[in-house]
């Protein structure tokens, strides 16, 4: 077993679940902002973001195969593909004296339920404690490893 790519990987999870974290930590502070922007003198609320993760495209068997007998490269692991941003609907709320109200005296709210951001929350932070583990895990075969040889 190469301890280094398993360091790799767990580095890469620890990574993107802190990015996740961050990106969800956002959608819950801008949850009220109906002006993230201004377009055309209209005001533009925030939308919620989502982290897209992934790993390398072609995992076909022979190529992976092929890297590990080869060179062995270490592009395993977590990547973060992209931060979109969610479609779903904005909120209408009726609020004439807001000044975002539009003409009907709706304001747009945020896309963003706190209750899917609490979970994905404690979800990012469950997979980030798991990568820990593992990492602790593979640190202390490393050392017990090197200690064999004493």
């Amino acid at each position: 077993m190469n301890f280094g790519s398993s360091f790799g990987i767990s580095a890469s999870a620890l990574t993107a679940q802190r990015l996740r974290m961050d990106v969800i930590s956002s959608n819950i502070a801008n949850a009220e902002t109906t002006r993230a922007s201004v377009v055309d003198g209209k005001a533009v609320p925030y939308k919620r973001k989502l982290v897209v993760l992934g790993t390398e495209q072609n995992n076909s068997f022979s190529n992976i195969l092929n890297s590990k007998m080869n060179s062995g490269n270490g592009t395993e692991g977590v990547k973060v593909k992209s931060i979109i941003e969610d479609s779903s609907p904005l909120k209408p709320v009726y609020n004439p004296s807001h000044p975002d109200a539009d003409a009907e005296g709706y304001v747009y709210m945020p896309n963003v339920d706190l209750t899917k951001e609490m979970v994905d929350m404690l979800s990012a932070s469950r997979s980030y404690e798991a990568n820990v583990t593992m990492l602790n895990a593979s640190k202390a075969m490393v050392s017990k490893a090197l200690e064999i040889g004493k």
